[in-house]
């Protein structure tokens, strides 16, 4: 009775671990590039992410309700920091280009929000609009499995896609 304990013990110590720590360590290293994960793009040549209430070391949310005066004032100017960076559009600005992300660590943003740039980048980078819709296009994740949430682009791989500015 010992004997098969001890055996399967010392089995599943070194599978949990040690095996599948160091794989998740090794694949993590592999896909993930330093500063890829809660960076913060604001140069008018690349498409912007989502603000934060923290910062990318110290991912958290501000704990701000939507009826607090100070979040409220926080998202105002940010609809006329985006409007003054996007003259002419007229549609609504999404809400995801002007509300914090919570950890500040999520690198998606909604296709409305990443399209609702396509000007202001394609105008810095001399590009055709066109040709930043179809990398949009390209980079947009669909629902998981299907069903869940809504298509989303992750927009530090759509900018890493971008060529370097001519």
């Amino acid at each position: 009775m010992i004997r098969p304990a001890l055996v399967l013990l010392v089995f599943f110590t070194a599978l949990t671990g040690v095996a599948y720590p160091l794989s998740l360590t090794l694949l993590g290293s592999s896909t993930l590039r330093p500063g890829a994960v809660g960076r913060v793009f604001d140069s008018p040549d690349v498409f912007w992410s989502r603000p934060t209430a923290g910062s990318a070391l110290a991912s958290s949310g501000s704990n701000l309700g939507p009826t607090n005066p100070a979040f409220l004032e926080a998202v105002k100017a940010r609809v006329l920091a985006i409007r003054a960076a996007h003259p002419g559009h007229d549609e609504p600005v999404p809400a995801d280009l002007v509300t914090a992300s919570a950890s500040g660590l999520d690198p998606h943003l909604s296709v409305a929000a990443v399209k609702y740039q396509v000007n202001r980048v394609a105008l810095a980078r001399g590009v055709a609009p066109e040709q930043l819709m179809q990398l949009i296009d390209w980079h947009t994740e669909p629902r998981f499995l299907g069903i869940f949430g809504e298509p989303r682009v992750n927009v530090v791989l759509l900018n890493s896609a971008m060529s370097p500015h001519p």
